[in-house]
């Protein structure tokens, strides 16, 4: 199955893609303004372009676990975005440190320079989501 993970930002949205087996996580370009109009056609388009099967929607959970402004900002855009793809699933994920460890990616040599931290914080989120997934 193939997986589309967003890290959600009201200016730039990271995205990765999972290979069709979901075993792999990679970046692809970051889409801007993702809640306004192109921005999600453009997100609706890479759904279908892609043959995604699932989306995953990073939720920015404070460290204690708890919502914030941002995490009820990333649960309205993808409960918008899910009403644009017709009946193909949008879940919320913790994304805690996905950020961090993207920061830590490029610092450490371990990621392309070109592809941009939203993007790479995606692909930790799809990692981890596909992890997650494995073992069930």
């Amino acid at each position: 199955m193939r997986v589309l993970a967003l890290d959600y930002g009201s200016a730039r949205c990271g995205v990765a893609v999972s290979d069709p087996t979901g075993v792999l996580a990679t970046p692809l370009e970051p889409v801007l303004r993702p809640a306004a109009r192109d921005g999600r056609r453009r997100l609706i388009a890479l759904v279908s372009e892609l043959g995604v099967e699932r989306v995953i929607v990073g939720l920015p959970l404070s460290l204690s676990g708890a919502d914030s402004a941002q995490t009820r900002e990333a649960r309205r855009f993808a409960a918008g975005l899910a009403r644009g793809l017709d009946g193909i699933p949008v879940e919320l994920y913790d994304e805690r440190f996905t950020t961090a460890l993207a920061r830590r990616d490029l610092s450490a040599g371990g990621a392309s320079p070109r592809s941009s931290e939203d993007s790479r914080a995606a692909a930790h989120l799809l990692s981890g989501w596909l992890e997650q997934h494995a073992r069930h």
